[in-house]
Order: structure tokens, then sequence, then C-alpha cells
């Protein structure tokens, strides 16, 4: 008799096991792909304010020295000795994602960034840098110089979370992980923006255009 219920009582916590179980599975069937929101579509709706999104757990990479290019005109040295000529410069730095999309500033998206890893870091954490300045620049006879600049940078990892008020592609949830590349504060982590002076042989062609101008001025700047 005994063993008769202990076989009943079982019987029912097997049905009962296999029902969560069924359950369980049912929830972690994937959508098909033809269901699934490419990455565009997801930050597009956090863009537009459409899902209500989060950048969860922003993780902050070491700051690093970004590539050197140009921020200023050319100055062309036509003259038989070394010219020194002070050059104004600008450079603007922006924000990529892990699809090199632009983040743009004061976009919602560079704003959600922001306040997660203030909240993280307790300092802000801006998508874009603008600085400006000049440089005494010398360059030698028959050479064309110019001015470059490398920004330190610095990467922050972390996921987006989607939240939908009714139901997009089946879920009310989705989640992205991503990758910010953008300006990091001069002096982070010891590595401090750079500016240097660059300069090259100029070519038979520009060689023929101190000619036109050699009436002028021994230098001349080229825009650009």
């Amino acid at each position: 008799m005994a063993n008769n219920r202990r076989m009943r009582y079982g019987g029912r916590m097997l049905a009962l096991s296999a029902a969560a179980l069924g359950m369980v599975a049912a929830i972690a069937v994937p959508a098909s792909a033809d269901d699934q929101p490419t990455r565009a579509q997801l930050i597009a709706d956090c863009d537009s304010g459409e899902g209500k999104c989060t950048f969860n757990d922003p993780q902050l990479g070491r700051a690093y020295l970004g590539d050197f290019h140009r921020v200023s005109d050319s100055l062309y040295n036509c003259s038989t000795s070394s010219a020194t000529q002070s050059m104004t410069w600008s450079d603007t730095v922006g924000s990529t994602d892990s699809a090199g999309v632009s983040v743009t500033a004061g976009g919602k998206i560079a704003g959600i960034i922001d306040l997660s890893v203030t909240a993280t870091y307790s300092h802000t954490w801006s998508s874009t840098h603008s600085e400006t300045s000049s440089v005494n620049m010398t360059v030698k006879p028959g050479e064309v110089g110019w001015i470059s600049r490398a920004q330190v940078m610095q990467t922050v990892s972390g996921t987006w979370q989607t939240h939908y008020d009714n139901r997009k592609w089946g879920h009310y949830f989705w989640f992205v992980p991503d990758v910010i590349t953008g300006p990091a504060p001069n002096g982070t982590d010891g590595r401090s923006n750079a500016v240097v002076v660059k300069s090259r042989k100029m070519t038979t062609e520009e060689k023929r255009s101190c000619s036109s101008h050699s009436r002028k001025t021994k230098t001349f700047v080229v825009r650009g």
C-alpha cells in the first residue's frame, strides 16, 4: 500500500517536472532569423526613443594615443633657406561604435552612455572633443610642412538593453553588446595628446607652383 502511494506520488512529481521543463524550453526557443532585429534597428530605436534603452555594466578600457592626422593647412617653402611661420590648427575628434557608426555629440545615444559612465565611475564621458591652437612651424627649403595631432582615446564596452512597451520582434526586451571608442581627457591613464610638425619634399609639380608664387612671397599656404 505504501509502495503504491509512493509510486503515484512519484508519478505526479515526474509529470510536474516535465511540464515545468516544457515551459522553460518554450521560453528558451530562439526566434527565427526573420523575426530577430538587426543591431542597427535596435540602436535606431534607442536613438529615436521608441525603445527605452540603458547602457548596462560599462567598462572603461585603458587609454591610448590615437592615430596622428593632419589638422592644419600646408606651408610650402619656395625659398633657399628655412622658413618659420605661425600656423593655426583645429581638430575635432568624435566617437564611433563597434560597427563604425558615428556617435553624435548631444544625441540620445551619447547621453545614455554618459549617464551610465557617470553613475559607474563618477565622471562624465564625452562623445567629442574639439581644440584649436597655433604652432610656430619651421619648414626647410623645397619642402612642404603641416601640423598633425593625436588624441588620447578610450573604449567603453557595455550592453544595450532595449525595453518596449509592447512586444516587438516577439519580445519586450532585447540586448546588444557594444564597444564605443571616443576621445578621453588629456592625461587619462598617463597618456597625453600630441601635436607635431611634419614635412616632406615637394613634388615636381609643386616646385613648378613655386614659380607662380615667387613674385609675391617665398612661402605660400595651401588650404586644406
